[in-house]
């Protein structure tokens, strides 16, 4: 669904979801930016101390649904905050890339 789901369709079915049931009140850019970094440490935590072969494996297997619940629980976090912030992910990640372009430049 990557293909056919735009970034506008995500950040509203979150608002959605959080509207539903009152969570505006918990959301301030603090407490959202700790989830982010809660759920990225959940996600680090499945693979801490995994050889890349076992972390290949671990791609092919049951863990991988424990996976994607956890990039799934960063990526809300993220769409909370820019929705709440009124912060354009599209226009963000392109001034950061071109950033990056100058910083990191490619080696002909």
């Amino acid at each position: 669904m990557d293909s056919i789901t735009t970034i506008n369709n995500l950040k509203d079915i979150v608002k959605l979801f959080c509207e539903e049931r009152d969570w505006s009140q918990f959301h301030n850019a603090k407490d959202l930016a700790i989830g982010i970094s809660t759920e990225a440490n959940e996600l680090l935590q499945i693979f801490r101390f995994k050889s890349v072969d076992e972390i290949n494996s671990m791609m092919n297997s049951t863990r991988k649904n424990e996976i994607e619940a956890e990039i799934a629980d960063i990526l809300y976090f993220v769409i909370r905050f820019a929705q709440l912030n009124q912060i354009d992910l599209s226009d963000a990640i392109n001034k950061k890339l071109e950033e990056n372009t100058k910083k990191y430049p490619v080696n002909i």
